[in-house]
This record gives C-alpha cells, structure tokens and sequence, in this order.
C-alpha cells in the first residue's frame, strides 16, 4: 500500500462553528460527529476532524490548508466568502486585499477561519496542470 493521507485535526475555540463555516464555504458535508471531533470527509477520503482546543489554550497557532477545486466550486465558495464580507487576499502574506490571483492560467485566494486559521482555494495546481 502506499502513502496516503487520512486526516488531520483542525483546533478551534468552536468546532461546530468551524465545522458548519468550512462546509459551507466549501460545499461540504459534515460528517457524524465521534467523540470530540465534527468530521468534514473530502471526495478521496481524507478528513478533517474539528475538535475543541483544551479551555486553557487562549490562542490557537495558525495553520495554511490549500484546497483544489474547481471553477464552478471556486465561483460558489468566492461567492459565499462576498455573502460571508471576509477579507480576503491575492496571496498569503496578504497583499491584494479583497482580490484573487490567476496564477498558473487559474484563480485563487485566500482568507481566514473563525479561528484564524489560513484557508486557499485554488483552481489550478501550483506549476500548472501536468502536461
């Protein structure tokens, strides 16, 4: 068998508030909720798990998830992200406020979760599609 990637655990003050904001954005559902994790599976199987961080943890470290949709996905979630007035930007240091980039021939943008974390929608692979 080789490698493959099963699922991660996104921190959050809320999961299902995160959980709900992820799916809706992305056009997702969530799945059956096991312990403490809302899970969201993604069409190849993997899944992210929300879970509550400890109550003790006041601030959550940051992390980036980039996700490949396509354009009719991109043109559903860049229309939620107007509905929902987020930020967002052209690139991850945040230049280009409120735009998209079109690199490699397709769009993308990023912006942020309840809980800070780095979301980027994508439509086309970094370095172009294979040839």
């Amino acid at each position: 068998m080789s490698v493959q990637f099963n699922h991660t655990i996104v921190g959050c003050h809320d999961n299902r508030e995160t959980a709900e904001f992820w799916a809706d954005i992305l056009g997702l559902d969530i799945g059956k909720e096991a312990g403490p994790f809302i899970p969201i599976p993604l069409a190849h199987g993997a899944v992210f798990d929300f879970a509550r961080v400890p109550p003790h943890i006041s601030e959550i470290q940051p992390q980036h998830y980039a996700f490949l949709v396509s354009e009719a996905e991109f043109d559903a979630a860049y229309a939620k992200i107007q509905r929902y007035k987020l930020d967002h930007w052209a690139d991850p240091q945040q230049h280009g406020i409120n735009e998209i980039n079109h690199h490699d021939g397709g769009r993308g943008v990023y912006f942020l979760d309840p809980n800070g974390h780095f979301l980027e929608l994508i439509t086309v692979p970094y370095g172009g599609w294979p040839a």
